[in-house]
């Protein structure tokens, strides 16, 4: 009787104790999971041949990440390309590697997103520039033309000379909107202007961009805007050249407000806001609301314009003009050419 009454003790101590044990599993499992719900977001960038430091749209869309990140709601990641064959080896190290969201940056990674994307129907993918047709990614394009008509409306209000100079990269149908708007809007406040555009066929080559502001400015213009990547460090350079000479030449930036970087020789910027742009989508990964497709962001959405700091160097009355102008693009009553053709 006793050998029982002590063996059922026994037995309910250990039942206690097992109890109490798993008690103490269920609640650090529930911390675990907590602990897991605060792990930051992983998203890759892949630049264009650019680079991330082309003082250009690789550079906001990182900052864009970067921005993220400093909320502590993502750990970004990029890689360089320095020649498109990289493209989709670079893709692909994320993808793998089960990032939640891989960035491709600039119209020129549009055909290896969609072979990535087509691979990997399980992955999320957004390209910027470019639209690519797969449920699996996300496409963010800029009304282009509208932001460069307004600076084209600068151009054409302050030049001395009536020759302006637009300053491409590879000449490909975004770039040929950032033209065909500049050239309408400079048109617009001044028929007498002249506007020379010329493609260096690169976005990576100073040297190139260095070499057509020359040309432009030894020919008379006074105000040249490049909308060329990294290839439009070499127009600033020329530019910075030039007014340290005396000379009266000016750039106009594009996708930054570039003057923050080159405020002696900077008119104004035509501004993409590719870091918003990157910003919203990424959160939609951490929000889990993600969904692909694409949306085009124009003057009306402020995903296009002119920064504040052009009051710096255009007059008040200019700057209302602008305005004027873009009321007219938003209420439709201004439709804004994306090809010189039309």
């Amino acid at each position: 009787m006793r050998k029982t009454l002590k063996l059922s003790m026994v037995m309910m101590l250990s039942l206690s104790v097992l109890l109490a044990g798993c008690g103490k599993k269920d609640d650090n499992a529930g911390s675990t999971t907590g602990a897991g719900s605060d792990k930051k977001v992983e998203i890759g960038m892949v630049t264009d041949v650019g680079g991330v430091n082309d003082k250009s749209f690789n550079q906001s869309a990182w900052e864009g990440l970067q921005a993220l990140e400093k909320d502590g709601k993502i750990k970004p990641s990029y890689l360089q390309s320095t020649k498109a064959d990289e493209y989709i080896t670079n893709l692909n190290k994320y993808v793998k590697g089960k990032y939640a969201l891989t960035w491709g940056i600039g119209m020129s990674l549009g055909d290896a997103i969609k072979t990535v994307a087509k691979q990997n129907p399980d992955s999320k993918l957004a390209i910027i520039d470019a639209v690519v047709d797969e449920p699996n990614v996300k496409s963010v394009t800029f009304a282009e033309n509208e932001g460069s008509f307004l600076v084209g409306v600068v151009a054409g209000k302050m030049t001395k000379t009536n020759k302006i100079g637009f300053v491409g990269g590879t000449k490909i149908p975004v770039i040929e909107k950032f033209a065909a708007g500049f050239k309408a809007g400079v048109l617009a406040v001044n028929p007498q202007a002249k506007v020379y555009i010329e493609y260096t066929g690169a976005f990576d080559k100073p040297d190139l961009g260095k070499t057509s502001a020359a040309t432009f400015y030894n020919d008379g213009a006074d105000i040249v805007f490049q909308a060329a990547g990294g290839t439009g460090t070499g127009v600033f350079n020329e530019a910075t050249e030039r007014v340290k000479k005396g000379e009266k030449v000016w750039v106009i930036g594009v996708d930054k407000d570039q003057s923050i970087e080159y405020p002696d020789v900077t008119l104004t910027s035509m501004v993409k806001r590719v870091d918003e742009a990157v910003k919203r989508v990424s959160q939609e990964v951490v929000d889990g609301t993600f969904k692909g497709g694409a949306e085009e962001l124009t003057l009306k959405d402020n995903g296009v314009g002119i920064p504040d700091t052009s009051s710096k160097n255009v007059p008040a009355d200019v700057l209302k003009l602008v305005e004027d102008y873009k009321a007219k693009i938003v209420s439709g009553e201004i439709k804004v050419p994306v090809t010189e053709e039309k």
